[in-house]
């Protein structure tokens, strides 16, 4: 498969993130398959089950739309204050280097909200993870490149 991204978002109380022990959100841990708390290390996204890619991406300028549209959903739930969100164009700069664009946010109700977009196919240092699109679940969708892309 060719190089892509897969787009994962986990909101939920921050009590499951800050429970006492975090070996939940760690590969290996008997919860960590099922856990629908975000991983500790961003990689480990990916070996996750499928069903839990939201969407994947070949083109970085989609994927770099998706994440600002994630946000802009819960923009009126931010809590405290926050620098601003990359740039879209800095966004595609960094998926087209196949690095990985993840984002935590505190929001109201002591929830935490997660966006991430993963690389795949390889992905930069865990090379030895496969790509959850290969694994049994969901079909999921992947955009062919555009014109002039």
């Amino acid at each position: 498969m060719a190089p892509h991204h897969h787009a994962y978002v986990w909101l939920g109380h921050g009590d499951v993130l800050v429970r006492p022990g975090d070996a939940h959100r760690r590969p290996g841990h008997p919860e960590f398959a099922a856990a629908q708390v975000m991983p500790l290390e961003s990689a480990d996204w990916l070996l996750k089950d499928a069903s839990r890619v939201e969407a994947t991406f070949a083109e970085p300028a989609e994927a770099a739309d998706w994440y600002a549209g994630r946000l802009a959903r819960h923009l009126d739930a931010f809590v405290g204050t926050y620098a601003p969100g990359p740039e879209p164009d800095e966004i595609s700069r960094r998926l087209a280097a196949r690095a990985d664009v993840v984002g935590g946010w505190w929001v109201t109700g002591g929830r935490f909200l997660s966006v991430n977009l993963i690389a795949c196919s390889p992905h930069g240092v865990r090379r030895e993870y496969g790509c959850p699109a290969r694994q049994p679940g969901p079909q999921i969708f992947v955009s062919p490149p555009g014109p002039g892309r």
